[in-house]
């Protein structure tokens, strides 16, 4: 086992502990990466990484994975709908195996023999984080100070301060973890199951009024146009967040069994996930078979589950991805999205594949395809199972209905 360590590395107060700490008191070389998937701006970087070599960092390097996290993650959260718990699109808990797999990618570039983290023990990256390297590299030792020493924030300021950082690390109100595919926002009043945040604890404020359109467009499953501008997906996600956040739109709070056996309540905030998870599957109701709906639900939430759970790296999520990326050939078409304060409607759609077709007839208006008589016989084929059935076992069952 080298000395060398290669921390994941976010800026904060946590993962600032760990770098003199695993210095001075563990002897190791401390080399700190930050995995960007789309929750720091340009300017928010080059802190982070002024702040790692103040530390003490032997290296640092800032690893921009915004598109792979798309690529390799939110493509399929957007082909499967998911929401868990018909709530949550997954907006932090579907980021940190991908970071995790940058870190680990790190890891070998350096032939570090250690990696370290500055989760507590209280909450789900630390698995997360951990599960990569159990399963990729079991070899390497994995340290989490915060987490082995039971540290509290007061203890990690002291000893900062004894060592010559003396920041200011005014603790906020309330907890915000930000990234491409939403915010989680908490605070004492998610701690408790009646509580509700107030109008300031969200990033975004509300400062639009009145309505607007919006026109997204995609093919074979993944959002490429808005507003009629064709556009990267990941840059076409910042964009709809920005048009729409200011409307309130996408806020909620989440309840949810955590990877450790508690529940946890989280509020969150995530327009576009939610407007481009609900436009696209409006399209999808509209270009997909009954048959293909059905096995896409009955995927789709398991898939979310082990994302959550930090199963990513399961062979059965790719068999469940080719299955989606199957399904979502004929997917593509344009579809409005009316905005207003605090909500968001889905207003219709366009599409070569809409299985909507007036050539065969137009639903309680006229049939094309078949007749009237067409119908009496075909619902007398339908009933003929359960018409033997009631008549070799009697009709106790529907007098118990009465």
């Amino acid at each position: 086992m080298n000395n060398k360590v290669v921390l994941a590395f976010s800026g904060g107060l946590d993962t600032s502990f760990c770098v003199p700490y695993l210095k001075n008191e563990k002897g190791l070389e401390v080399h700190t990466i930050t995995v960007n998937t789309g929750g720091f701006s340009d300017s928010e970087v080059k802190a982070i990484e002024a702040r790692a070599i103040a530390l003490g960092a032997a290296s640092h390097v800032t690893v921009d994975a915004s598109h792979t996290y798309y690529e390799k993650g939110l493509k399929y959260l957007i082909f499967g709908n998911i929401l868990k718990n018909a709530t949550y699109p997954l907006s932090v808990s579907s980021e940190r195996v991908f970071q995790a797999l940058e870190v680990y990618r790190h890891v070998r570039r350096t032939g570090a023999g250690s990696v370290a983290h500055g989760s507590t023990g209280a909450g789900n990256d630390q698995v997360r984080f951990d599960i990569v390297f159990e399963i990729l590299s079991p070899d390497i030792r994995i340290i989490a100070p915060i987490r082995e020493k039971s540290l509290t924030r007061q203890e990690e300021i002291d000893y900062l301060a004894a060592h010559g950082f003396d920041y200011s690390w005014e603790k906020s109100r309330y907890s915000i973890n930000q990234g491409l595919w939403g915010t989680s926002v908490g605070g004492v009043e998610t701690l408790t199951s009646d509580g509700w945040l107030p109008e300031e604890a969200y990033p975004v404020q509300v400062t639009k009024h009145g309505s607007e359109h919006v026109r997204i467009g995609f093919e074979k499953g993944e959002p490429v146009s808005l507003n009629g501008k064709k556009m990267d997906p990941v840059e076409l996600i910042k964009e709809l967040h920005a048009i729409a956040a200011p409307y309130g739109i996408g806020r909620d709070i989440h309840v949810g069994d955590t990877i450790i056996g508690i529940k946890g309540r989280v509020a969150f905030e995530a327009a576009a996930p939610l407007i481009l998870i609900k436009a696209h599957h409006l399209l999808e109701k509209h270009v997909l078979t009954k048959g293909q709906l059905y096995w896409k639900d009955q995927i789709a939430g398991w898939y979310g589950q082990q994302m959550h759970e930090a199963m990513y790296l399961d062979p059965v999520m790719r068999d469940m991805e080719a299955m989606m990326d199957s399904m979502e050939q004929k997917v593509s078409g344009e579809v409005e999205v009316g905005l207003r304060p605090y909500s968001f409607s889905v207003l219709g759609c366009s599409s070569a594949h809409d299985l909507m077709s007036s050539k065969f007839g137009t639903y309680g208006e006229i049939n094309r395809s078949y007749t009237g008589a067409d119908v009496v016989g075909f619902t007398k084929v339908l009933a003929n199972p359960l018409k033997i059935y009631y008549s070799v076992n009697g009709t106790d069952i529907i007098k118990t209905a009465d």
